[in-house]
């Protein structure tokens, strides 16, 4: 078990930018973050913010200059990873930082056993005998809950359930133990029934190993159910942090109140409440972004001038331990709308 104080993943002024016909495009703005062993940090936000390349980012899975760029720093154990050689990340991906992928049928090579593509990364990083290595498959199989091992590790990826196909996702990356565990929406395709299963599945692990865990979702209702800490993104920006219970019960950004009012709650379940809350408009293109806070021209508490002349800060307005990307955030008028929309 790590040392549950230890910084093991740093996170400086991340930046991602793609080229287009126009040039480079922003697409992720200075993120900043640490991530403690044995914590579970929270990406949310909605699809098209930045969460998943931001991940994929982290990962070094991007394509190669000059399709793409990143700069930055991006820290685990003092090394790092955006100044290592494609080589040298080949070492750290398995058993330093892995990553749960998003969908598990595209993820998964469907010409190959599954007992083959666990192997796979065991046989590239560690000296291990064919026995020894499909013992540990057998191992690992038998770790995410998945029945009759023996025989799943020799079926193919269409022969399995959605589920199964997720828990031999979390196989593959946990094949190495990593000490950083990205999971980009890990439960999106599931039924509620596999994805509870899948969340204990994800805490439990984390219990036995101590390993930090980024977990990517636009749902927080599954926030709720694993994080430590939540960050919000929206247009490549963190729009808001903080300790989970802060964060859903004191929400200082309009655009998180938006998220928190679209969640179904068990309390009202069979209630005339009306229907769920919803954010008008979608997110803006990364290359014609609106001058001004990105969130402004759908944001109910926005102010001509004020919030539409220049990009706010991520700031504490107060609340050292709970920023926020508002220029709004310490004025009582705001602060007294929230509280009383919350749901």
């Amino acid at each position: 078990m790590s040392d549950l104080s230890q910084t093991v993943l740093s996170v400086r002024n991340l930046q991602v930018s793609f080229r287009g016909g126009d040039g480079l495009v922003r697409v992720v703005h200075g993120v900043d973050f640490d991530l403690k062993a044995g914590e579970t940090l929270a990406l949310v936000g909605e699809s098209g913010s930045g969460k998943s390349v931001t991940s994929f980012a982290l990962m070094r899975l991007l394509p190669d200059p000059p399709r793409s760029q990143i700069s930055g720093h991006v820290s685990i154990g003092g090394v790092d990873l955006l100044a290592l050689s494609d080589r040298d990340m080949e070492k750290m991906r398995g058993p330093r930082i892995a990553m749960i992928f998003q969908e598990p049928l595209t993820s998964l090579n469907p010409v190959h056993r599954i007992g083959d593509q666990i192997a796979e990364a065991i046989r590239f990083h560690r000296k291990m005998t064919r026995r020894e290595i499909e013992a540990r498959v057998l191992e690992l199989l038998k770790l995410v809950g998945i029945p009759e091992p023996a025989k799943r590790m020799r079926a193919y990826p269409h022969e399995l359930s959605g589920g199964m196909r997720q828990r031999v996702v979390i196989a593959i990356a946990l094949a190495l133990e990593p000490d950083v565990l990205i999971a980009d929406e890990p439960t999106t395709a599931l039924d509620v029934t596999v994805q509870a299963q899948i969340l204990d599945l994800l805490r439990e692990l984390q219990t036995r190993t101590g390993m930090a865990m980024l977990f990517i979702t636009h749902d927080f209702g599954v926030v709720a159910e694993v994080a430590d800490r939540v960050m919000v993104m929206y247009s490549g920006r963190i729009v808001e942090e903080g300790a989970l219970d802060d964060v859903l019960a004191r929400p200082r950004m309009p655009y998180t109140r938006g998220l928190l009012a679209s969640v179904p709650r068990l309390e009202t379940a069979g209630l005339d409440t009306g229907p769920l809350g919803t954010i008008e408009g979608f997110v803006p293109s990364p290359n014609a972004l609106p001058p001004g806070c990105s969130f402004a021209p759908r944001c109910a508490f926005a102010q001509e001038g004020l919030c539409t002349s220049a990009m706010p800060e991520l700031a504490a307005h107060g609340q050292p331990h709970h920023p926020v990307r508002c220029v709004r955030a310490a004025d009582p008028a705001l602060c007294a709308d929230l509280q009383e929309l919350q749901p």
